[in-house]
């Protein structure tokens, strides 16, 4: 079939339409451009233009959400995240105490004003994904970590609920925002939750689904939203009917299930097969490999990337090597 553009092949691909070969791209932090619009904008685009990708995910710094809330981070070396110095929650008193934040000021600003930037540079020729973490998600984040909020949600569920509705109430307004701004789709992270090695099944159907579809369900008519499942021992089987149009989750983790196994239970599209986590270790022939195979696994509804963002160590031979094997080289 003849050649396709990039967003003819991945709408294509994410509707189960022919593809003349499976979309690719792989996206990862730099952490010393993300602080600033400008900077993580032209990082995001020195990688799509050294490797051509299909798609963009805009992959902003991931403690963005909680400094809305009051967080306090360090600043981080080339090859680590932010320290946390200072949690906003720590008891139920301040999670009862939460209120909510302009969806369209203070950090959120900034990183619309990137998306714009972003689409404004190559909006029309590439989709654009801009990455949401879930109100659970936000929720572990401005407490510390997940056993935190477990034990706030044991000690006063109505709190934790409390605080849970108004972090749904912003971060709807802030992805319908991003869309405004120039995305294409959402990439929606619950982060560690979907995960049997962080919380049970009832756990997350009382405290992370509800919520999520209340997120997204709004929002089901763009064309290109991503739910990504983090981690090893998930729970993607409960997560295949949320109104997304693809699913990215760590194909090569412990527990989890294979793109094969996902795609015979979904009509949606699946975005894996490259292990993230020894990317900047193995040879780019190994890595090449992966996406080989993970491309032949379908004639659609198969997109080539990581399972979660790759290390800021990888080399650019090895994210050279990916693209290629993806476009059949």
């Amino acid at each position: 079939m003849p050649e396709l553009s990039k967003k003819e092949r991945v709408r294509a691909a994410l509707q189960g339409r022919p593809v003349d070969r499976a979309p690719v791209s792989l996206w990862g932090h730099d952490f010393l451009r993300e602080w600033e619009p400008r900077e993580l904008v032209a990082a995001t685009l020195d990688s799509y233009r050294a490797n051509d990708w299909d798609f963009i995910k805009l992959n902003p710094r991931s403690t963005y959400f909680a400094e809305a809330w009051g967080n306090r981070y360090d600043r981080p070396d080339e090859q680590r995240q932010p320290r946390l110095q200072q949690a906003t929650v720590t008891s139920t008193a301040q999670l009862a105490a939460l209120e909510p934040v302009d969806p369209r000021g203070g950090v959120f600003a900034e990183h619309l004003t990137a998306l714009r930037l972003l689409a404004e540079e190559v909006g029309e020729e590439v989709d654009i994904l801009q990455t949401i973490f879930s109100p659970l998600g936000v929720l572990a984040t401005l407490a510390g970590g997940e056993q935190p909020v477990l034990e706030l949600a044991a000690e006063d569920a109505a709190a934790t609920h409390h605080a849970l509705a108004m972090l749904t109430g912003v971060l709807s307004e802030y992805a319908r925002a991003s869309l405004d701004a120039g995305a294409a789709g959402l990439f929606y992270a619950p982060l560690r939750w979907p995960s049997y090695d962080y919380c049970s099944e009832d756990f997350f159907r009382e405290f992370g689904r509800p919520y999520d579809l209340q997120i997204l369900h709004p929002l089901r008519s763009a064309p290109f939203n991503v739910l990504h499942v983090c981690r090893d021992h998930n729970m993607i089987d409960l997560l295949l009917d949320y109104p997304v149009t693809a699913f990215n989750w760590a194909d090569h983790g412990a527990g989890n299930p294979s793109l094969v196994e996902v795609l015979m239970k979904t009509d949606k599209a699946i975005i894996g097969g490259v292990e993230h986590t020894r990317l900047h270790e193995v040879a780019a022939d190994v890595a090449a490999a992966q996406a080989r195979a993970a491309a032949a696994v379908g004639p659609s509804r198969v997109m080539v990337g990581p399972g979660c963002s790759i290390p800021p160590a990888t080399p650019a031979e090895t994210a050279a090597a990916v693209a290629r094997a993806a476009r059949g080289g």
